[in-house]
């Protein structure tokens, strides 16, 4: 059996906050343009385009966002936002169950739908320590909020 990739991110320079928007929008341009690693893999942390439904406009939205995977092998995102004060939009449109009961998610190589799944109890704290050794960075982005930045697993349930 191979060895399991490793999940340490490499170094990287974070950008200005008000700029992560408009950088995830060029990214997801790229990630819907090409499969090549540089695309999909930037820092050395795989990707995912997640789409979800405005929970106020019905439209479309994408965003890219760096994933781990958790024991099981499921894809685990951060609602981080560098430590924002607020959530970021997609994870309010995420958790609007009546817009977004299931979501689009697109990886290198492929797509699938699925399910959701914000963590609580044992579970995120057992995910935030196991993410946390692999990209200590959001513990910072932990620190600068008073929010407890939402960990989401993406159960895939079916091809897309």
């Amino acid at each position: 059996m191979p060895e399991p990739e490793s999940q340490k991110a490499e170094p990287f320079v974070e950008p200005p906050r008000d700029e992560i928007p408009g950088i995830s929008r060029m990214h997801v341009e790229a990630m819907e343009s090409s499969d090549a690693d540089e695309v999909w893999r930037p820092a050395g942390m795989h990707h995912v385009i997640l789409r979800t439904v405005g929970r106020k406009s019905g439209k479309e939205h994408k965003v890219a966002l760096p994933f781990w995977r958790d024991p099981d092998g499921n894809r685990v995102v951060v609602a981080s936002f560098s430590g924002a004060p607020r959530h970021p939009s997609w994870y309010l449109n995420l958790v609007d169950r009546d817009a977004n009961p299931e979501l689009l998610c697109r990886v290198q190589g492929g797509q699938f739908w699925a399910e959701a799944e914000v963590l609580d109890g044992d579970d995120y704290e057992r995910t935030w320590a196991a993410l946390n050794e692999d990209r200590p960075w959001y513990r910072d982005y932990q620190t600068r909020t008073d929010r407890r930045l939402p960990l989401v697993r993406l159960r895939e349930r079916r091809p897309a």
